[in-house]
């Protein structure tokens, strides 16, 4: 018997497995462990097992960019490809062609990743969203022109808000190239001055929104610096640009509803706004007339001509107290020169000489005293009434 190789067995199986159509285009379900993939080369590396099996398999990098889902460890799936053998290990693996989960389609599982990956990073998150214009001068559109959502759009503005100007952006809404083109129509609306921006279509199959299930959309929507309405399909369908968006409309109508007001409401508002105004005027009319007949009040009050009046007044009141305390005065002076006079009156000599009594002058001396006379002095004598002269003879 002839001796062999190492390499000879290996390449000697593997030009059995590969001459083998049972192990050519095989389906293995299983379950995936130890999965990596090499961030260079892109190829994929794991386990795929059952209870009681394992069996090593490899996928290139060709064929996992074709992936619609990124596998994980635990998850249950059905891979296809030939069994071949790795000559320098000596492991026979599976070289996988595609992968697609077990029980439930590679898109649903894609989408429910590419969820989860999106809300972890933020762009899901409520304090992110930002509220819509009260009144926005420009809308965007962003959708088919040639679809009926435009039209929608277009027909409930112009009839709630005609005073809007609608700014429309074709953009394709299915197929591959949709999702860059609804990127490009976000920018061009943004760039455009749009306040506010509607994305969307009208319904279709999961396959036709498929565009709006992208990253690429979601972070146009996230990064837009206007808020953006999402409106894709009708009011049952829900995609990850529906999560993305400031706000999302069940449909292209509901959205363009959303965006703007209604000029009736408006009308209202306004009526509401001027009644309050009228009666804050108003109120600000009466306070003026109250402080400005305060200030008048005060102003004449301080004004030359009442001051003047105003001290001729006072003057007339002290003139007036002035005058009756001086007869006040007056009175009681002459009350009391009227005692003063009876009591001077009671004193005077001249009514003790009234009285039978007389006075002696010598010359111009009153005498009181006979001491003072001679005898041959002349006197006069001054009586009540009258006067006389006489001459002392004798004196005692």
């Amino acid at each position: 018997m002839p001796v062999i190789t190492v390499t000879q067995v290996n390449k000697y199986i593997g030009f059995i497995l590969r001459g083998d159509k049972n192990m050519q285009g095989v389906m293995v379900k299983g379950e995936i462990s130890d999965y990596v993939r090499h961030y260079r080369s892109g190829h994929v590396y794991f386990t795929l097992k059952d209870s009681n099996s394992a069996l090593k398999s490899v996928m290139f990098s060709q064929a996992a960019s074709r992936l619609k889902f990124e596998p994980e460890d635990g998850m249950s799936v059905i891979v296809s490809g030939n069994i071949g053998v790795y000559e320098s290990g000596g492991v026979y693996q599976l070289y996988a062609s595609d992968i697609i989960p077990a029980g439930e389609g590679a898109a649903s599982v894609a989408l429910e990743q590419l969820k989860k990956k999106l809300a972890g990073e933020g762009i899901f998150d409520e304090s992110h969203k930002r509220p819509l214009p009260a009144m926005p001068g420009k809308i965007g559109a962003v959708t088919s022109l040639s679809g009926a959502a435009v039209r929608d759009i277009i027909n409930v503005l112009t009839r709630r808000y005609p005073i809007g100007e609608v700014y429309a952006v074709n953009a394709i809404v299915q197929g591959e190239a949709a999702a860059d083109s609804v990127c490009k129509g976000i920018l061009a609306a943004e760039a455009a001055g749009c306040d506010v921006i509607i994305v969307g279509r009208g319904g279709g199959s999961a396959e036709d929104l498929s565009a709006f299930n992208t990253e690429k959309i979601a972070y146009a929507i996230y990064n837009c610096k206007v808020p953006v309405i999402s409106a894709v399909g009708h009011e049952t369908d829900f995609t990850i640009a529906d999560l993305a968006a400031d706000m999302r409309a069940p449909t292209p109508s509901a959205a363009a509803e959303l965006s703007a007001p209604s000029v009736d409401t408006l009308y209202e508002r306004i009526d509401v706004l001027e009644r309050r105004v009228q009666k804050a005027a108003g109120a600000v009319i009466d306070r003026a007339a109250q402080r400005f007949s305060d200030i008048s009040r005060r102003a004449t009050a301080q004004s030359p001509e009442n001051r003047v009046a105003l001290s001729k007044q006072r003057l007339d009141s002290l003139e007036q107290r002035s005058m009756a305390a001086f007869e006040r005065f007056i009175d009681r002076r002459e009350a009391q020169l009227s005692r003063n006079i009876t009591a001077l009156d009671g004193l005077s000599p001249l009514k003790v000489l009234s009285r039978g009594y007389s006075l002696v002058y010598k010359g111009d001396s009153l005498i009181s005293s006979a001491e003072h006379l001679s005898n041959g002095d002349r006197v006069k004598l001054r009586f009540g009434t009258g006067s006389a002269e006489a001459e002392i003879i004798d004196k005692w």
